[in-house]
């Protein structure tokens, strides 16, 4: 017993460890809205340009994931959460300090690199925790209330883009002492074979593709949020930033929600209506001309977002338990993040806030579809250790948890499959009767 304690502690430490780092990772993108709102009037920049440095941010978050998805193994993952959080630190805090163009782009790329980084050893480690759908809520937790307690703050301390950068750095920095709780050597995940081919290749691939297109579709309405309250909808900048706070408090209990559901819908029921409950969100949105309307498309949808997010990341992870699966749908959705402002300046021009919003609901509908088939898939072949191959399973380990089974014997569902060893069974009865004629042998001689 006394052994267990320092084990459930560090596992603790590491856990909380992770969900800061996610908290650090994903700041930016949330915070994407009063950024680029800032970059355009502090700087002077048009809408398509302040969206463009948004962008390219969230490029240089995406392709740090990439990266790290191939050779995050050699540098482990303290001190890969260390290189990423002081390029944060260092990239942020050169935009905060600067007014000129150029240099607040490079320090945009170098900050968004240190938060692809630090989102990537995130979603590894989430990945190899015994239930991560449940760590992947704990980080969306952590980072919708630090988001919404910023769009609070952030209003009252002045103008200019230099606060939001700032406080995306400085929060970098408060995460560093917890990378100390990070293992120095390999990153944290399950037991699984060192080498290996990627497993579940198309549903992956799917997957990834999917969430690019999720992820786009959503933030080319985020990127432009700001612009639609106080041009379209009639908001101050002070109500804006309380409309986001609310907006991202909805976060909050969608999060607690999705976290006490767990698995009891499945991953495909809240990923399919949620993001059918979304598209509908980003229509109401972009046609609002009133305070109201515009709070409660962008309430009810950050309610729903951060939910059906949790479920595609807690499906990522359970595709590979060495959480390389989970980097990769990572990156792919940052590289959708990245491409959103873009997207969302250009339609807007074109089209119009409406007919944004109209293309975007489509999309989201349309991508519904895969994403949903995927968590089907999945969910139904779930891999049970310990469970033969054509009977038992799912079943089996529902049926063990109704009994009195102590919970450490139960097989755990998502888990990875064990190799079933085939044994020759004419072999094994020559064999028998080998042993079993020497062993009657001396009797026969007396």
């Amino acid at each position: 017993m006394p052994s267990r304690r320092p084990r459930a502690l560090g596992a603790r430490a590491a856990l909380a460890a992770l969900v800061a780092l996610f908290t650090a990772g994903y700041l930016a993108p949330y915070l994407l809205p009063t950024v680029v709102g800032r970059l355009s009037a502090g700087l002077g920049l048009g809408a398509t340009q302040a969206g463009l440095v948004g962008s390219v941010l969230l490029l240089g978050s995406a392709s740090a994931g990439f990266t790290l998805a191939a050779h995050g193994e050699r540098i482990g993952p303290r001190r890969a959460a260390r290189l990423g959080l002081a390029a944060m630190a260092v990239g942020y805090g050169t935009a905060a300090v600067t007014d000129a163009v150029l240099p607040v782009v490079a320090g945009a790329v170098v900050g968004g690199f240190g938060s692809g980084t630090a989102t990537a050893v995130a979603a590894a480690g989430i990945a190899g925790r015994p239930d991560p759908h449940r760590a992947s809520a704990l980080g969306l937790l952590s980072v919708s209330a630090a988001a919404g307690a910023l769009y609070l703050t952030l209003p009252h301390l002045g103008g200019g883009h230099a606060l939001p950068f700032a406080a995306i750095g400085g929060t970098a920095l408060l995460v560093w002492p917890v990378t100390a709780w990070l293992p120095n050597g390999t990153p944290v995940v399950r037991e699984a074979p060192v080498t290996g081919p990627l497993p579940q290749r198309p549903a992956g691939t799917v997957l990834a593709c999917g969430i690019l297109l999720w992820s786009m579709a959503q933030n080319a309405l985020w990127g432009v949020s700001g612009r639609i309250g106080l041009t379209q909808a009639g908001l101050s900048e002070v109500s804006l930033g309380m409309v986001f706070a609310a907006a991202l408090g909805a976060g909050l209990v969608g999060v607690i929600a999705a976290g006490a559901l767990g698995s009891r819908l499945g991953r495909a029921v809240p990923i399919g209506a949620g993001t059918a409950l979304i598209a509908g969100c980003v229509l109401l949105s972009s046609a609002a001309e009133g305070p109201v309307t515009f709070a409660t498309g962008e309430i009810l949808w950050n309610a729903a977002y951060p939910v059906v997010l949790s479920y595609l990341l807690g499906l990522a992870a359970s595709l590979d338990p060495r959480g390389r699966w989970a980097v990769m749908v990572g990156s792919a959705s940052s590289l959708g993040v990245a491409c959103g402002p873009v997207t969302g300046s250009v339609l807007s021009e074109a089209a119009g806030y409406r007919g944004m919003g109209a293309t975007l609901c489509v999309l989201l509908l349309l991508v519904a579809v895969p994403m949903t088939a995927v968590a089907r898939h999945v969910a139904g072949r779930p891999l049970v250790p310990g469970s033969i191959r054509r009977r038992g399973g799912a079943p089996a380990a529902v049926l063990a948890a109704t009994t009195a089974t102590p919970p450490s014997l139960l097989p755990q569902l998502g888990a990875p499959e064990q190799e079933v060893t085939e044994i020759p069974v004419a072999t094994a009865r020559r064999r028998a009767a080998k042993s079993a004629f020497r062993l009657a042998r001396p009797a026969d001689r007396g």
